[in-house]
């Protein structure tokens, strides 16, 4: 039991953030997966645009402090990589 208040207001505030974090993080880790299930489907359009939207969420997951700085640029590096392994047409 916290005796003092600004020890009870640090408890919910960490709460709060936890919160925030994960459901932070989880949008990072459902964006990869998502982007690994666009990959095998071979539509490099498609891929393009979901990997937009993928670096998008990183770096902003970097910038809230969530992720650190280069875990984020490392992340960001290597998916391109992922995508630029495809072939350029599939007709």
């Amino acid at each position: 039991m916290m005796r003092h208040k600004s020890a009870e207001k640090r408890a919910r505030q960490n709460k709060k953030s936890y919160q925030r974090n994960r459901a932070i993080k989880s949008s990072v880790k459902t964006g990869v997966q998502t982007l690994t299930t666009v990959l095998e489907t071979k539509n490099r359009e498609e891929s393009t645009t979901v990997l937009k939207k993928v670096i998008s969420t990183i770096s902003r997951a970097a910038s809230k402090g969530v992720l650190h700085k280069k875990t984020a640029a490392r992340k960001i590096s290597r998916l391109p990589k992922r995508v630029n392994k495809q072939p350029a047409f599939q007709g």
